[in-house]
C-alpha cells in the first residue's frame, strides 16, 4: 500500500475557512449580534466498489460545510451553506439574524464559556493522506474481494470497498477562539455469500485507520469475511430460554453506546433516561471502568478541543462501577445547573478496561449460552432502559461454539445487563474511538422458535 508524495495545500485550504469564519463572526457581530461562532469544513474522498472483479462505481468527493450560528442575547438562529462564495456566505449571515431576532429567549443558550477554550494545540498524528489513484484502489479492492472467493464454499460476494478520506475544519466564535483540524480516515472492506441446501449466508470485515501502513493485511481482510460467511451456514433458531449471553467485541461497543446515550445531558435535562440522577452512583459491577482520553495519537476520536471550542482532557467516566460525571454540552450543562465536559458533539476515545482473557477464554467463561456477534433492530429505550433486539450468532457449550443461530431475539433490561455484567475480554477490536473487548452478560432471554 504505497503511498506517493503530492503537494500538501491542506494549510492553505484551513487558512482560507479560518479567514472566512473570522471575517463573517465580525459581520455577524456588526449586524447586531451579541455573540456568534462558525463551523467550516472541507471533506474529501475517493470511494471505490468493486463487484465479482469488476468495477461498480468510482466516486470522487469534494464536500464542503459552512455553518453559523448567532445569538442576541439568549435568543438563537442558525443558518448554513455548502457555497463559499461571498454572496451565499452573505446570506447566511442575514437568515442567522433574521432567526434569532424572533426566537424566544433560552437562558441556557449562548457560546460555551470564554475559560473554557482550548489555549493549547499540540499535534495529534492525525493527518495521513493516502495519494491512492483510482487503478491502485480497484487493483487493492479486487485483491482483497479475490482472497476471500478463493476459499471453499464461496459462491458468491456482494463487493469489496476502498474509501479514502481527508477533513479539514475550523471552529471559531466571538470570544476570539479559533481552532483548527486536520485528519484521515480510511477503510477497506468486503461482504460475501455462502449457500448450501438449507439456504444462503451473508457476512462482512472490514478494517479502519487513520494511516494507510496500519490497515490488516488486504488478503486477510478477505479471508475473515470468508470465515465469518462460511461459519453461518446450517444456522438455527432457538427455543425460547434464559442463558447467559457473550458480545462479541464489535456488538459489546453497542451496548456502550446506550449507556453514553442515557447519561448524555439532552437525555438527562429532558428527564428522559432511566439513568437521570446517577452520578455518583454504582451502575456497573466494582471491577468496571471507563476512561476518556481525548489526546491518545492517531485516535479515531482523537481531538484538541470539542464542537465548542472547549478544551478537552483525560477523564475518567465510570470508576468502580460508580458513574462519575455526565456527557455535557455547555447547553445541557447550564439546563442541568452543571459545567461542560468537553463532550460538545460527542465523546472522543473511550477505554474499557478490559481483563485478561482472551476471545477462546471468554467462550470458556460463558460455558454454555449464546454468543451474539450480530444485533438488529431499534428495540431499545433509554427512558426506561428495556432492551430487545434481533441476534444472530452461534450457541455455545461447555466453552466451545458448537453451531450458528438465527432469527433469535434477546431481551433483558439495560439497568441489569450493566450490573450484572460478568466480564469484559482482553480481545478489544481497535477499528472505533470506542476500544472495549467482548462483554459477558450473566442472563438474558433468548426468544427462538
Amino acid at each position: 500500500m504505497s503511498q506517493v508524495a503530492t503537494p500538501d495545500t491542506s494549510h492553505q485550504d484551513l487558512d482560507r475557512l479560518a479567514g472566512l469564519a473570522e471575517d463573517t463572526i465580525r459581520r455577524a457581530r456588526a449586524a447586531g449580534a451579541s455573540q456568534a461562532e462558525v463551523s467550516a469544513s472541507i471533506d474529501v474522498g475517493l470511494n471505490v466498489n468493486v463487484r465479482l472483479g469488476e468495477v461498480e462505481t468510482v466516486e470522487h468527493t469534494r464536500d464542503r460545510g459552512f455553518a453559523l450560528t448567532v445569538y442576541f442575547g439568549r435568543r438563537k438562529g442558525s443558518a448554513s451553506t455548502a457555497d463559499l462564495n461571498p454572496d451565499s456566505i452573505q446570506a447566511t449571515i442575514e437568515q442567522a439574524c433574521a432567526i434569532a431576532r424572533f426566537t424566544e429567549e433560552d437562558p441556557a443558550s449562548g457560546l460555551a464559556d470564554a475559560e473554557r477554550m482550548a489555549t493549547d494545540f499540540p499535534d495529534l498524528d492525525l493527518w495521513h493522506p493516502w495519494d491512492l489513484d483510482v487503478d491502485a484502489a480497484i487493483a487493492l479492492g479486487q485483491e482483497i474481494e479475490d482472497a476471500g472467493r478463493a476459499i471453499a464454499g464461496i459462491t458468491n460476494s456482494d463487493g469489496s470497498s476502498v474509501n479514502v478520506g481527508q477533513s479539514l475544519s475550523v471552529y471559531a466564535n466571538s470570544h476570539g477562539f479559533l481552532g483548527r483540524e486536520r485528519g484521515t480516515r480510511h477503510s477497506l472492506s468486503v461482504a460475501l455469500i455462502a449457500g448450501d441446501d438449507e439456504g444462503m449466508q451473508r457476512d462482512y470485515w472490514y478494517d479502519s485507520v487513520r494511516r494507510a501502513g496500519d490497515f490488516m493485511d488486504a488478503g486477510e481482510i478477505g479471508r475473515k469475511a470468508a470465515e465469518r460467511t462460511l461459519s453461518r451456514l446450517g444456522a438455527r433458531r432457538l427455543g425460547t430460554r434464559q442463558a447467559p449471553v457473550l458480545f462479541a467485541p464489535e456488538v459489546s461497543r453497542s451496548l456502550l453506546g446506550h449507556l453514553l446515550g442515557a447519561v448524555s445531558g439532552g437525555s438527562l435535562y429532558r428527564r428522559s433516561s432511566f439513568l437521570v440522577d446517577h452520578a455518583g452512583k454504582q451502575i456497573l459491577p466494582s471491577w468496571f471502568r471507563i476512561d476518556e482520553k481525548p489526546l491518545v495519537p492517531r485516535g479515531l476520536g482523537s481531538s484538541v478541543f470539542d464542537a465548542e471550542g472547549v478544551a478537552t482532557m483525560d477523564a475518567p467516566l465510570v470508576v468502580d462501577g460508580v458513574l462519575q460525571r455526565y456527557i455535557l454540552g455547555s447547553y445541557s450543562a447550564r439546563k442541568l445547573g452543571l459545567s461542560s465536559t468537553g463532550n460538545a458533539g460527542g465523546v472522543h476515545n473511550l477505554y474499557v478496561k478490559t481483563g485478561d482473557d482472551d476471545f477462546e477464554g471468554m467462550l470458556r467463561k460463558l460455558g454454555t449460552g449464546l454468543l451474539v456477534t450480530e444485533v438488529m433492530g431499534q428495540g431499545v429505550s433509554i427512558v426506561t432502559g428495556d432492551y430487545s433486539r434481533g441476534a444472530s450468532g452461534f450457541w455455545v457449550e461447555n466453552g466451545r461454539i458448537a453451531y450458528p443461530v438465527e432469527e433469535i431475539t434477546i431481551a433483558a433490561n439495560l439497568r441489569d445487563m450493566y450490573a450484572n455484567l460478568v466480564a469484559v475480554g482482553a480481545d478489544v477490536d481497535h477499528r472505533s474511538h470506542i476500544l472495549t473487548g467482548s462483554w459477558l452478560v450473566e442472563k438474558m432471554t433468548i426468544a427462538g422458535e
